[in-house]
Order: structure tokens, then C-alpha cells, then sequence
């Protein structure tokens, strides 16, 4: 593993006074230097997420035993005092302190920090342990659905934020795009032709996965350096904080011509996904395999650093083995990443048929981490022991597809697979892995998912622990706020469809259709819980006490909770639409339609009441990426058409890429998605007036244009969540009843 250094152990220290920036911190005299230096990073940290009261916040090392990752918070006179391991379980500490005792929260979906001008000290010493070394975060799709466009600060605050978590490994694949053009022109191309085989930044990842090349591109050249530049901040900053980059490894993806370039190749060609050319696959038992992957690593390394864990996910969604010995070329792959980094860490995505057991037949099965994305899925629940032959893994959750704005999660599901894992005899799990392909939702989701690495014995009162997080959600106890939690607990957070692990989107979101069940091709399609639950928690939040309203935190769930009320509504109501249709009741057909539609336009007001439910910033960030207009233009079709159309016709269309991201946001809600729902009941009402059929409406050509739209979006939010929220109850209460 790279870096060993930062899990040596602190033994035998004694303890010897270090000031930094006028606080009074602590490092031991027999590690001076690394403990000076994760002190600095330590203080750092804090006047980044405290500012107002790191100076009350002193910190110790703490012996780290055999390397397990611990820390101890309690009061020392009028300080709290952090002792950990090193830098990233004191900031695990931090945020278990900010959660259990200051009644605080930061998460990447709301933030309440309505500290005291004194921080409270504990009432004794909490000391705690990971359950478990491993604790991944992100999807491979994250940078095309959380924010292709990122900048420094976004990632500044995101990476502060994995800390605060306890995050051991996060997945870094800003940038990597560079190490493909530099490899490829060592191998017959072009620097044009290289660039031009690079997509834009929201479809980067499934380039990176194998799946499809070039769509947004080409990349300039000043695109190529800028996120170098940005991957290189991101790689120093996660390593000072304790977490290990994980890069995307060698595997054999290549440009079409690439055995025409290089004649001793082997080519596999890879066909089609969902309507996209593949990549075409470099055998890796082939001659010139360990030589491109030896320019990749070099190319890599050069570039961002060292690192010792590699995201490779041969064969993924699909991928064709052709003549290919899967044995062979998975032991040629795990060869050229063992010479580049000796002793690294081959981390796959457990997905589908994934890893197979071709591939870990081939493999040093020790040298593997499995990132599980099916562990809460399907019934009886996967055997893991069994599928992947005693192969390290970690239990993970894509609790999120495509970055679908829906509340809830499988967390019974959680609770019960993962205890019974961890009991099961000569267990191979080795961590947790959290990997939504769309974050910055569900903070609550999050929160206990990654509570399971540090618990040491399990969670038996899931409603209960939902009312305790309601209380540092909101910064104090509050009946109302924890009777809203507990009803969330018993419905949305407690799903029960065993072939998804998120819950169903909104169809507000989708391509009409009377008879339409999910917006996105691979949705749940009914509701798996009492909707009567979550207006009660509606009706609970609106009443929460008015000196905890105020906070960001408080704002986005009170949003979030009456948009999953409306969009709950909205699927109880399209059934008894079609029906008024199908009785050809014009009238009762143009009140129905007329409430759905109110309904959206209330929704896209109630949104625009949170910058987190706002489509502007996200197409702000996308044109501030640009140098010109003309980039400006690509890189804005990029940002829009990965929510909407996904790709060209055949992707969105033959193969249901259309709306996979979809997400209610104030200007996607009352701009497209409302032209859509009015075009077609306006389709509707003409087809009972004059007994004609419906028009039949080209979607993609409607979809494809907003998506090359530049019109412009609110940046900033607007309007009162309470009172919007409160609007949202009444048109619930007031619902036509015929």
C-alpha cells in the first residue's frame, strides 16, 4: 500500500507542546515531524469547518495499537480535546463529537452548525474504533452526475467532508484524462487524434469504464491542464488528510485503429453500450499490453503521484471477452499494475456479473477489494463468501442512480446484512462502501450508512437513531422534528423492493405517457411504503420549533420532504388522470390535468427556495469551465443533456438513456419537464375534443433542444421553504377528490 507511513504507530511518545496559529497543540517528541505536520493539517482543517472555534480544539496522537484507526474526545479545562491515531480519525472524532455531544451537523446535504460561542465539552470520554480498515466513497459515475464541473473549492469542501466521515479510500478520476493522451501518442496518435477520442467532463466516466469515447469532445489542450492541475490539488489535499486516492488502473482500452498503429496487437472489439460505440480492448496477453501499460502507470504517476489502490473494472456492463482467456488477461492486468506499483491494491466494482469467477481465477485474490454494489440488493441476499471466493470485500449501497433527487434508503436492509456478515466465520468483509452515482443527497442516508464502520455493536432501534438525528440535525430536541424522523424511519428509510436499492424517481420527470410508471428506464415503479407517512413527517417539520428553522440544514429537509409529498401525490394522481381520459370526461380530465400541472409549478417554486435544488449553479459551473463561447456552447450541451437526453437518439431513445439523471431542480422542473407534461395534455384535450388520436410528439427533438439551450437559470435561491412547504401541504389537503 502506498504511503505506509501514515498508519505508523505513535508508541511511547511523550508528550511535548506544539503552537499553531495560537492554539495550543500536541505531538509526540518521538515523530516530531509527522506529528507536527498532521497537527498543521489538523488545524487547518478546522478553521475550514470552524472557524469560529477551532481555537477551543486541541489535539493529541494517540498510539495506533496494530494501525486501527481510533481517536478519544473529552474536556480538558475549557478545550476539547481531539486524541487520535492520526489526522483522518481525529476528524471522524471531530464529527462524531459535533453529532453526539454539540448537537451539530455537516454533510454534503445540509449543514447546522448553531454552536455555542463555548463549545460543550463531553460529560466523559467517548473513545471509539473502526470496526473495519476500508471505508470507500464515490461511484466511478460521480463526476458525471454530482458535478463534471467541479472547482477547487467544491472539491475543497467535499474532501473535508469524506474526512469528517472516516473515509480511507475515495475514488479520484479528475484528470486522468491527461494520462490517456499522453499514453496513446507513445503508441501511433496524434495529440488532435487523442483529444478527440476524450469526451467532455460529464461523460468522462463511462470513457474511463470502457462503455463509449469522444461525445462532447474533442478536449482542448488547456481543458488537459487545468484539471491536471485541479487532480494534482485534489490527490495532495486527500493525502494530507489521511485519505488514499484511488486512480482508475491499466486494463486495455484503446481507439479504434490501434492494431494498425501497433501490428503485434490483439483486438477484441467490444460492440455497443446502450447505443454507444465501445472502446475496443487491448488483450492483455498480447505483446504490446505491457508496454502501454507500463506508459500509462509511468504517464500516471508523473502526473499525480503514487497511490496503492486502482479502480479496473475488466468486462464491466457487458464488455466482450471475444478469444480472450479472461484468467490470463486478468493475471496480465494485475502483473502490469504489480510492476508499475508493486503490492497495490486492485479495487472492482462487485456489479452484475462482476468479478467473475474467469477473472478471479486468474488473480492474487489477497491483492482484490470488491466494492460491493449489490450488497442491499435482491432476496435472498447475495453470498459474497461464496460468489467471490473468499476475496476481500466491502459491503457497499448505490443508494442513488443518476442523481435522482428521492428520499429514502434500504436502512433495515443495511443493519441486518451487514451485522450478519461481519459475524459470519473467517468473514472476508473488509470495509464499507458508499457509492451512490449521484451525491450530495440524502445526508440522513449517508450518515448511517457510514455510522456502520464505527459502531462496534449493531443499531437495534432504527426510528430511534432517525430521532436522534433529528436532533443534531436541527441543533436541539424537538418533538415535532423527531416524531417527522420516526415517520421517515417507518417509510422511506425502510424500503422493501428487493431488486432496487433506491427508491422510485418522480414522473414528473419523465416523457408523458398516461400509463408512464418511472422516469428513468430503470426505476422502481410503484411507491414500497405508506405515502401517508411522509405528509405526516411533512406536517411534523412545518411545526418544528421556529429558532431551529433557520438553519441550512433544517431549510433543505422541510424542501426535500414536500417535494417527495408532491411527487408521491403526483403518482397516486396519473392513474386517475388516464382513467378520466380513457372515460373521455373532458371535464374531469382538464381538472386533473390542470392540478398536476399546478402541482409542478408549485414544486418549481418550492425548489427555488434551496441552492441545493437549483439547476443554475450547475450550468454556472459548466460555462465558467470555458474559455470562449464556442466551449462555452459544448461544454453547457454536456452538463444539459447528461440529466436529459444522456446522449445521441439511438442512446436516449432505442436504448432508454433518456432522463436517467433526472432530478427535480427549479428550472429542469418548470422548463422542461413542465413543457413536456403541458404539450402532452394539451395533446390529450385536442384528441376528446375532436375524437382524433393524440399527436405524436418527438421527445428527443424536444429534449435535444432545451438541451443546446443557453438561456439562464437563477443562481441564488429565493423565496421562504417554510411557506412554500406549507403551500405544498395545502394543495395536498385540497387534492380534487372526484
Amino acid at each position: 500500500m502506498a504511503n505506509p507511513d501514515r498508519r505508523t504507530l505513535l508508541k511511547g511518545a511523550m508528550l511535548s507542546g506544539v503552537a499553531v496559529a495560537g492554539a495550543r497543540w500536541w505531538s509526540g517528541a518521538s515523530a516530531a515531524t509527522g506529528a507536527a505536520a498532521d497537527a498543521l493539517t489538523l488545524r487547518q482543517a478546522l478553521e475550514r469547518v470552524l472557524p469560529d472555534h477551532c481555537e477551543q480544539i486541541a489535539w493529541e496522537p494517540l498510539a495506533a495499537d496494530d494501525g486501527t484507526d481510533r481517536f478519544e474526545i473529552e474536556g480538558q479545562g475549557r478545550h476539547l480535546l481531539i486524541r487520535s491515531n492520526r489526522v483522518l480519525s481525529g476528524l471522524a472524532g471531530l464529527h462524531w463529537y459535533l453529532k453526539y455531544v454539540a448537537d451539530a451537523h455537516l454533510s454534503w446535504a445540509g449543514i447546522q452548525l448553531d454552536l455555542p460561542a463555548r463549545l460543550p465539552l463531553p460529560a466523559r470520554r467517548i473513545a471509539m474504533r473502526a470496526q473495519l480498515p476500508h471505508r470507500y466513497l464515490l461511484n466511478d459515475t460521480d463526476d458525471g452526475y454530482s458535478g463534471p464541473y467541479r472547482d477547487w473549492n467544491d472539491w475543497q469542501r467535499l474532501l473535508d467532508l469524506a474526512a469528517l466521515q472516516g473515509t480511507t479510500e475515495m475514488l479520484v478520476t479528475v484528470g486522468q484524462e491527461a494520462v490517456y493522451h499522453r499514453m496513446l501518442q507513445e503508441f501511433g496518435y496524434s495529440d488532435a487524434e487523442a483529444r478527440a477520442w476524450i469526451p467532455a467532463p460529464a461523460h468522462q466516466p463511462w470513457w474511463l469504464l470502457q462503455n463509449m469515447s469522444g461525445f462532447g469532445g474533442p478536449v482542448s489542450a488547456r481543458l488537459l491542464d487545468e484539471r491536471i492541475a485541479l487532480g494534482r490539488k485534489i490527490c495532495r489535499r486527500a493525502r494530507a488528510l489521511g485519505i488514499e486516492p484511488v486512480f482508475p488502473g491499466y486494463f486495455g482500452t484503446v481507439p479504434a485503429g490501434f492494431a494498425e498503429r501497433n501490428p503485434q496487437a490483439r483486438i477484441a472489439p467490444q460492440g455497443k453500450w446502450v447505443g454507444f460505440d465501445r472502446p475496443d480492448w487491448l488483450d492483455p496477453t498480447s505483446p504490446p499490453f505491457a508496454a502501454v501499460a507500463a506508459s500509462f502507470y509511468r504517464h500516471q504517476q508523473a502526473l499525480f503521484g503514487d497511490a496503492g489502490f486502482f479502480k479496473i473494472d475488466l468486462l464491466h456492463e457487458g464488455g466482450r471477452k471475444g478469444d480472450v482467456q479472461v484468467p490470463d488477461a486478468a493475471r496480465a492486468v494485475q502483473q502490469a499494475l504489480d510492476r508499475a506499483h508493486p503490492g497495490a491494491i486492485w479495487v472492482i466494482l462487485g456489479w452484475q456479473k462482476n468479478p467473475s469467477p474467469e477473472l478471479l481465477q486468474g488473480v492474487d485474490r489477497g491483492r482484490m477489494l470488491v466494492v460491493d454494489g449489490l450488497s442491499d440488493r435482491y432476496e435472498p441476499a447475495p453470498d459474497r463468501e461464496r460468489d467471490w471466493n473468499g476475496t476481500p470485500y466491502a459491503f457497499g449501497s448505490i443508494a442513488n442512480f443518476g442523481g435522482h433527487t428521492t428520499l429514502g434508503a434500504k436502512a433495515q436492509v443495511w443493519l441486518e446484512r451487514f451485522h450478519a456478515a461481519r459475524a459470519r466465520p473467517g468473514t472476508a468483509l473488509r470495509g464499507i462502501a458508499w457509492m451512490p452515482e449521484g451525491g450530495y443527497r440524502d445526508a440522513a442516508a449517508m450518515e448511517l450508512f457510514n455510522e456502520l464502520a464505527w459502531r462496534e455493536t449493531p443499531i437495534d432501534d432504527l426510528p430511534g437513531w432517525f430521532a436522534r438525528y433529528a436532533r443534531f440535525r436541527y441543533g436541539a430536541a424537538d418533538a415535532h422534528a423527531e416524531s417527522a424522523w420516526r415517520a421517515l424511519a417507518q417509510s422511506a428509510y425502510r424500503l422493501e423492493i428487493a431488486d432496487y436499492s433506491e427508491p422510485p424517481d418522480s414522473l414528473f420527470c419523465a416523457r408523458p405517457a398516461l400509463d408512464v410508471a418511472t422516469a428513468a428506464t430503470w426505476s422502481p415503479e410503484t411507491v414500497p411504503y405508506d405515502p401517508e407517512q411522509v405528509v405526516r413527517a411533512l406536517r411534523e417539520l412545518l411545526q418544528v420549533a421556529e429558532p431551529l428553522r433557520g438553519s441550512d440544514a433544517y431549510r433543505l429537509d422541510l424542501v426535500d420532504v414536500a417535494r417527495q409529498c408532491l411527487a408521491n401525490h403526483g403518482r397516486a394522481l396519473l392513474p386517475r388522470i388516464a382513467e378520466r381520459y380513457r372515460q373521455r370526461d373532458r371535464d374531469g380530465f382538464a381538472r386533473l390535468a390542470a392540478h398536476w400541472l399546478d402541482g409542478m409549478r408549485l414544486l418549481d417554486r418550492l425548489l427555488a427556495t434551496h441552492a441545493h435544488f437549483l439547476l443554475g449553479p450547475w450550468l454556472q459551473r459548466a460555462r465558467a469551465a470555458a474559455k470562449d463561447d464556442a466551449e462555452r456552447a459544448r461544454f453547457e450541451y454536456d452538463a444539459r443533456s447528461i440529466l436529459t437526453v444522456w446522449g445521441p437518439r439511438p442512446a436516449a431513445d432505442d436504448n432508454g438513456l433518456h432522463d436517467y439523471a433526472n432530478r427535480e431542480w427549479a428550472g429542469l422542473v418548470g422548463g422542461l419537464y413542465l413543457q413536456r407534461w403541458q404539450r402532452f395534455f394539451s395533446s390529450l384535450a385536442v384528441a376528446l375534443e375532436t375524437g382524433a388520436e393524440p399527436e405524436a410528439i418527438d421527445w428527443f427533438a424536444m429534449e435535444d433542444a432545451w438541451a443546446r439551450g443557453r438561456e439562464d437559470h437563477p443562481t441564488a435561491a429565493s423565496g421562504s421553504s417554510h411557506a412554500m412547504a406549507g403551500e405544498a401541504l395545502a394543495l395536498l389537503d385540497a387534492a380534487p377528490t372526484f
